[in-house]
């Protein structure tokens, strides 16, 4: 079942107790791929650290590579409305809450195809 997570953490300890988390990263790999980004997220990367990659790489599209970003976004199907929700004006908060935005999307997708595959 579908959790309506409340940070990262728990929603990467989700998808590793779901034995999830190597789906994920795979989708997040294919489809920051789509969007023709590259990112570097090999299998046996920690939670802690794809957490932190993923907002690295968040963070440097949004100061440099803006277009790159919106269709990042629009490939994964992160609702604009909650990127409209963020209360933060800070770039590095905001590229936070941009990569759980990302990690509840992705998770939902891996979810629904282990689920109902």
């Amino acid at each position: 079942m579908i959790v309506d997570f409340v940070d990262s953490k728990g929603l990467l300890q989700a998808s590793v107790d779901e034995d999830l988390y190597k789906n994920l990263i795979a989708q997040i790999t294919k489809d920051f791929g789509l969007a023709a980004i590259a990112i570097e997220l090999p299998l046996q990367v920690s939670p802690k650290n794809l957490k932190t990659i993923l907002h690295q790489n968040i963070y440097r599209l949004m100061i440099d590579r803006f277009a790159d970003y919106l269709n990042v976004l629009y490939i994964i199907d992160v609702s604009e409305k909650s990127v409209k929700e963020i209360q933060s004006i800070d770039p590095i908060e905001i590229a936070d809450q941009v990569s759980f935005l990302i990690l509840k999307r992705e998770y939902q997708k891996v979810w629904f195809k282990k689920k109902y595959s």
